[in-house]
């Protein structure tokens, strides 16, 4: 059943009771209000008066729109709301978005002097709005929540919105791509959605590539997003080196990401948590990620949401969440997690709270929100994370071994000198990179470009330049060698290896590593 019609039946059975105070509490103001004449207008209540008060049409009849009075001041009607309770039965009076109802106010104190009114003459105060109520005022009735559409209400949306198109336009979607485009408008109000579907329809037609389009629209309606920042994609290549077990497992968890999953007890992916040596491309992944799906990339930074007042942290930890709900189908890129969820002993309680509040998001979340998290100091991070269950799964990111090397070798002598390098010139640079991090490489490379821009091309290069410029360069692996043994020994034991083949097999009386066996295509 829809958020629409549940939230029928409630309003439908509160106006039936006559209960004196209905709060409907929804950000969609033209769907409450439709909502609300689905049920006044029924047969049996034609006897029943309705009136409506709006700020810009003052109070008008429900089922006539004609105007009652003159004047539009809240006042105004809340003093015709008291007389009509006070002489007639089964007045309904419906106030839209007024003033002032958060708090103890004049504006509360009146509304809940005309409940008591309507209470003792079968009356009834309606009031429509996105901001809580007062619980002094609340108290006197019953409240609901209008939630935007779910994915079968927002079907039936854009279910109208073709049939209405149909044989104006060419129209190529069928119902299952209706229904796609249902689960990735989630979180969407009726009007975004429609606005949405109408520039598809702008253009002359609504195509096949259109649902994913819609997606990348959608993700325009967010400009202003609590918790999040978004991180705009520059057109450009953001292929990763190396990592094929990674690069493997992604694709799989691509098809489920855009699968039809109704009538399963499977959910859409939750994401995957990337731990390893720094520099080897786990933050470029979560790019990589994000524009080979063809998804908009939001970074959650963790040290942002730290606030100074007691539960402020946890709030905007929520709230940064709940709109990672809302803008999905997205990337949810967390940098660095273990920066944020460190300080379990921290006598505050804050970190063990944001925890809390973030495996069980995990858990539970049922939106296309595909978190890439990643983390450098592996002892920092809480052991209740690693679970299975929270993540789809746990790789660790090594140094790059000879292959995965070459091919990263290989896309950076594209991309900064436009040229590929020799056979010989590859051996040797992979032998010269032992211990380098993908990093390391791509910044020695980015030198030599720099180098060969400033001389007029790659051609005009000293002979031995990236061999020098590779022998120069001083990996993290040489510079802080115990640290960068520390977190390969961890991860040779507890997480899935990124790369091709097994972390570190070679390492003498090594545990071995765990192994993932994919399916051939």
């Amino acid at each position: 059943m829809s958020n629409y019609a549940e939230s029928l039946q409630h309003l439908d059975s509160y106006i039936s009771a006559r209960v004196p105070v209905i709060g409907m509490r929804t950000i969609e103001q033209q769907r409450a209000l439709r909502l609300f004449r689905e049920a006044a207008t029924q047969p049996r209540r034609s006897s029943m008066p309705f009136w409506i008060y709006t700020r810009a049409t003052g109070l008008r009849d429900l089922r006539t729109n004609a105007t009652v009075m003159d004047d539009r001041s809240l006042t105004g009607a809340m003093d015709f709301a008291a007389s009509q309770f006070t002489s007639r039965a089964n007045a309904t009076v419906v106030f839209v978005d007024p003033a002032d109802l958060e708090g103890d106010s004049p504006v509360t104190r009146h509304m809940a002097e005309l409940a008591r009114l309507a209470d003792n003459n079968m009356g009834s105060i309606v009031i429509i709005t996105d901001t809580p109520v007062w619980s002094g005022l609340q108290r006197l009735g019953m409240s609901l929540h209008l939630d935007l559409p779910n994915s079968e209400e927002m079907y039936g949306i854009l279910s109208a919105f073709l049939g209405d198109h149909q044989g104006h336009i060419p129209v190529e979607w069928d119902e299952g791509d209706a229904r796609r485009a249902a689960e990735f408008l989630a979180g969407v109000t009726e009007a975004e959605a429609i606005n949405l579907m109408a520039t598809v329809a702008a253009k002359g037609s609504i195509a096949k590539p259109d649902v994913l389009g819609l997606a990348q629209a959608k993700d325009r309606i967010f400009s202003d997003l609590t918790g999040l920042e978004r991180v705009h994609l520059q057109e450009g290549d953001y292929t990763v080196g190396g990592l094929f077990s990674l690069r493997q497992w992604l694709k799989r968890k691509h098809e489920l990401m855009h699968a039809d999953l109704r009538g399963t007890a499977l959910r859409p992916p939750r994401g995957v948590l990337l731990v390893g040596v720094p520099g080897c491309g786990k933050s470029l992944s979560a790019k990589a990620i994000a524009h080979e799906w063809q998804l908009p990339l939001y970074r959650l930074d963790m040290g942002s949401i730290h606030g100074k007042y007691l539960g402020e942290s946890e709030g905007r930890f929520r709230e940064a969440l709940a709109m990672a709900d809302r803008v999905a189908p997205c990337v949810l890129w967390i940098d660095e997690i273990e920066k944020g969820l460190a300080g379990r002993d921290d006598g505050s309680g804050v970190p063990q709270r944001i925890i809390g509040q973030f495996l069980f998001w995990l858990q539970e979340s049922q939106s296309r929100a595909f978190v890439v998290a990643t983390a450098n100091d592996i002892r920092s991070l809480p052991p209740e994370l690693l679970r299975k269950g929270r993540f789809d799964e746990l790789f660790f990111v090594d140094l790059p071994d000879a292959q995965d090397r070459r091919e990263i070798i290989e896309l950076y002598f594209g991309r900064y000198l436009r040229i590929r390098p020799d056979a010989e010139q590859l051996d040797r640079l992979v032998d010269l990179s032992e211990g380098f991090a993908g990093s390391d490489i791509a910044s020695a490379l980015h030198d030599v470009g720099a180098e060969a821009h400033l001389c007029g091309g790659a051609g005009n290069l000293k002979p031995n330049l990236i061999m020098d410029t590779f022998a120069n360069t001083v990996p993290l692996s040489r510079v802080n060698p115990e640290q960068i043994e520390e977190i390969r020994a961890w991860g040779r034991e507890r997480a899935v290896p990124a790369g091709r083949t097994a972390v570190a097999a070679a390492s003498a009386g090594g545990t071995a590593p765990r192994r993932i066996v994919f399916r051939e295509d």
